[in-house]
């Protein structure tokens, strides 16, 4: 056995406000950064295009629940949605280009796909 005492959880009050408070800070910059990325495509659609108000903040809501579901991804599932959806690339492209098989390319994107659609229909009205 070691010689640290374990505290029970909670002994520390000031430790633990601040762990909680550096993860809601991360998470406003998070946020922030997608809801910014999001308003950068917004200021290039033709203003007869732009969406409503009110579906702004629709999108922004699943905009949000799926960066969430993505960040719950191992890093390998989620590297290869991002390739497929956001990179272009097909899926026998992903499977040379990180040098695993087409199965392997599949049942991540499967994963992803799945980890996605919950999320979506989680935040859905």
């Amino acid at each position: 056995m070691s010689g640290r005492r374990r505290e029970a959880p909670g002994a520390e009050p000031r430790a633990l406000l601040t762990h909680i408070a550096k993860g809601l800070v991360v998470d406003h910059w998070r946020r922030r950064a997608l809801e910014d990325a999001y308003a950068e495509v917004l200021a290039q659609l033709p203003a007869p295009e732009a969406p409503s108000p009110e579906a702004r903040a629709l999108i922004l809501e699943t905009l949000h629940a799926i960066d969430a579901a993505l960040r719950s991804l191992p890093a390998r599932t989620r590297e290869i949605f991002l390739l497929s959806q956001f990179d272009g690339m097909g899926y026998a492209e992903i499977a040379q280009d990180r040098r695993v098989s087409l199965s392997t390319v599949k049942r991540h994107m499967q994963t992803a796909l799945t980890a996605c659609l919950i999320a979506y229909q989680a935040d859905a009205p």
